[in-house]
C-alpha cells in the first residue's frame, strides 16, 4: 500500500502457528510523508524515523489464523456451514456461523468504518485494532522480548487464567424473547433483530454497544474479557490487573518497576527519548510528554542566547521577546548596558535598549510641543504629523480634539466651530454660514432665500432679474420703478431679454407699439409724421390733407 513494501514481522502462538503483522516499512497516519516508514526502535514501540508509536502506523495484520486461534482459545468457532471464507463475501472477517443475508444486516447496524470489506478504510481501521485491543505480547509469552526469564512462570499463569476466565469471543445471534434489554445500554433489543451475545456473562448487547468500558472502541472480531462484569478489549483487561511498561508495551510481572510521569516503566525502560540513557535516579526534563536527559534537552531544545551566544541551560532563566532569548544577565541594554530586567524597554533593529536610551535615539518628537513620545504614551496621528494627546488641540480655542472632527488648515488644526466661525463662508445679507445651496452675486455669497428683489421680497433665484444702484430687483419692480413707458401702452419698457424699443424726442415705444394710429401697420425703420399725440404713416398723412 502506498508504494511501500510490508515486512512481515513473524511469530508464533502456542500451538506453533504462525501469526503475522505487517509493520516494519508502514506509513504513518499521522506524520504522512515526513516519515520513510516504519521502523521499530531496539525495544520501545516507536518508530526510530518518525518518533510515532506503533499503532500510529498503517500497520496490516495477516490473516494467517483466525482470532480463535491468535488468541489460543479451544474450540470450533463454527456455528454454521463449514469452509465459508468472509473473503469470498469481499470481507476480511465476519461474524462465523451466518448467512449471507445476515452478515450485511449485522454490518449494516456499524458505522462505516468498522465494517472491514477489502480494500477499505474499515479494513485497515480492524487490522489496527488487532495490534491494539490483541497485542500479541500479551496473548504468548513467545512475543515478550524483556520479560526475565524468572518471571516467566508468573506471566504464563496470568495468560492462563485470563484465558480460562475472562477471554472469549462474542457470538451474533437473533434476539430470542421479548423484553430483553442491552448489557450496557440496558434499552430494550428488538425481539428477532441481531444481537452479540457474551456466554462469559449471559447477556445480549447491541452490536454498537459491544465496546471496551476503557477505549469505547467496538471490540474487534468481537473478541472480549469480563471484569468486574464489565467488557474490555484484552490490552485494558490486563491493565486492569498488571502494569505496562510505556516504552516497550509489554505488561510488567516483576515486583520492581519505575513509576514516572504518571506511567509505569520497566527498570531499565525508564529513559532519555534521545539518547536511551537511563533516567532512573537522574534529573530530567519533560517535553512533549517525553522524558529527556539535562544534556540531550540543551542541545536539541535550548534556545541560545542573543547576547552571549551561549546555550540557556535548564538551570537558568530564559527571557524572550520577540522569538529572541537570552540568559537574565544578558539582558542589558545595548547603548548603557543597565540591566532590563522588570524594567520598560525598546527595541530597534534586532537591539534591545533601556526607556532613556531608545528615547533619546530613536524616539519620534510631537509636532506640537516638540517634546519626545515616551514608551507607553499615547500618540495622535494625522498623515505624517503626531502630537501628544494633549498637544493635539485647536489652534483657536485650544480645546484638545480627541476623537472629535477637525479640520487641518496649511499647517495648524481646527476644530469644526472655530474653522466655521474663521473660514467658513458668510451671507452678506444676514452674515450666517452658508452651509448649502448658496448663490453669488457680484462676487459675493447669499443664500438663496437671502437673495431677493429690493422691492418686493420674492426670491431672485433661478429667475430673471435686473439691478440699480447696486441693488437687485425682480423684472417686474425694476419696470414699475425705473423703466421708461411706451407712449402707446403705457406699459414699461425693461429692456430684459432684449426688448427694442424707439425713442423720438421726449417719447418712447415699445418695437410693437410703434405702429400707424391709421392703418397699424409697423413703422420701424420707416419714416412717419407725428399728429398731435399720433404717429401716422406717410400714406395716411396724405389722405388726411386730401
Amino acid at each position: 500500500m502506498n508504494g511501500v513494501q510490508r515486512t512481515p514481522v513473524e511469530a508464533f502462538d502456542a500451538k506453533g502457528v504462525l501469526i503475522t503483522d505487517v509493520e516494519e516499512g508502514q506509513p504513518c497516519l499521522q506524520c504522512g510523508e515526513a516519515c520513510s516508514g516504519f521502523s521499530p526502535h531496539t525495544w520501545r514501540k516507536n518508530c526510530t524515523s518518525c518518533k510515532c508509536p506503533r499503532e500510529a502506523h498503517d500497520v496490516c495484520h495477516e490473516e494467517w489464523v483466525s482470532v480463535r486461534s491468535r488468541l489460543g482459545l479451544k474450540g470450533d468457532e463454527s456455528n454454521g456451514p463449514i469452509g465459508v471464507d468472509p473473503r469470498e463475501r469481499g470481507l476480511a472477517w465476519a461474524p462465523p456461523g451466518l448467512p449471507s443475508h445476515k452478515v450485511e444486516e449485522y454490518f449494516s447496524m456499524l458505522p462505516e468504518i468498522a465494517v472491514p470489506r477489502l480494500g477499505t478504510p474499515g479494513e485497515r481501521h480492524r487490522d489496527r485494532q488487532l495490534a491494539i485491543q490483541l497485542p500479541k505480547q500479551d496473548l504468548a509469552r513467545a512475543y515478550c522480548r524483556h520479560l526475565d526469564p524468572k518471571h516467566a512462570s508468573s506471566a504464563d499463569d496470568f495468560m492462563a487464567a485470563r484465558n480460562e476466565i475472562a477471554l472469549d469471543i462474542g457470538s451474533v445471534q437473533e434476539v430470542p424473547e421479548r423484553d430483553l434489554e442491552c448489557g450496557v445500554c440496558e434499552s430494550s433489543l428488538k425481539y428477532g433483530s441481531l444481537a452479540v451475545s457474551a456466554s462469559k456473562l449471559g447477556l445480549l448487547y447491541h452490536p454498537t454497544c459491544f465496546r471496551c468500558t476503557d477505549c469505547k472502541e467496538l471490540l474487534v472480531d468481537l473478541a472480549y474479557c469480563v471484569h468486574d462484569d464489565m467488557l474490555f478489549c484484552e490490552r485494558h483487561y490486563a491493565e486492569q490487573l498488571k502494569p505496562r511498561c510505556a516504552a516497550c508495551d509489554e505488561l510488567i510481572f516483576s515486583g520492581e518497576y519505575t513509576k514516572a510521569m504518571n506511567k509505569d516503566w520497566h527498570s531499565g525502560h525508564f529513559c532519555c527519548w534521545q539518547c536511551d540513557e537511563s533516567l532512573t535516579g537522574q534529573r530530567y526534563v519533560l517535553r512533549d510528554e517525553h522524558p529527556y536527559c539535562i544534556k540531550c534537552y540543551e542541545s536539541v531544545f535550548a534556545n541560545g542566547c542573543e547576547e552571549c551566544n551561549k546555550i540557556i541551560g535548564i538551570d537558568s532563566k530564559d527571557l524572550s521577546y520577540k522569538d529572541k532569548h537570552w540568559h537574565e544577565a544578558c539582558f542589558l541594554c545595548n547603548r548603557c548596558r543597565v540591566s532590563l530586567v522588570d524594567k520598560q524597554f525598546g527595541s530597534k533593529v534586532d537591539k534591545i535598549y533601556c526607556g532613556n536610551c531608545y528615547d533619546s535615539q530613536f524616539a519620534s518628537r510631537c509636532d506640537g510641543c516638540g517634546e519626545i513620545f515616551r514608551a507607553g504614551t499615547k500618540k495622535m496621528e494625522y498623515k505624517t504629523r503626531q502630537w501628544h494627546e494633549k498637544c493635539f488641540c485647536c489652534v483657536v480655542c485650544k480645546n484638545p480634539i480627541g476623537t472629535k472632527s477637525f479640520i487641518p488648515r496649511e499647517q495648524e488644526i481646527y476644530c469644526a466651530g472655530c474653522y466655521e466661525d474663521k473660514f467658513a463662508t458668510r451671507c452678506v445679507k444676514c452674515n450666517k454660514i452658508i452651509t448649502s445651496g448658496g448663490v453669488t452675486y457680484k462676487n459675493e455669497p447669499w443664500h438663496r432665500d437671502c437673495f431677493t428683489c429690493s422691492n418686493c421680497n420674492n426670491s431672485l433665484a433661478g429667475q430673471r432679474f435686473t439691478s440699480r444702484d447696486d441693488k437687485p430687483y425682480c423684472a417686474d419692480c425694476f419696470g414699475e420703478l425705473f423703466a421708461k413707458r411706451c407712449t402707446a401702452c403705457s406699459k414699461p419698457i425693461t429692456g430684459i431679454g432684449g426688448t427694442r424699443f424707439i425713442s423720438f424726442e421726449d417719447r418712447h415705444w415699445h418695437n410693437d407699439c410703434f405702429i400707424c394710429a391709421g392703418c397699424k401697420t409697423s413703422l420701424v425703420g420707416r419714416g412717419f409724421i407725428t399728429d398731435a399725440d399720433d404717429i401716422i404713416c406717410p400714406e395716411c398723412a396724405k389722405m388726411k390733407l386730401m
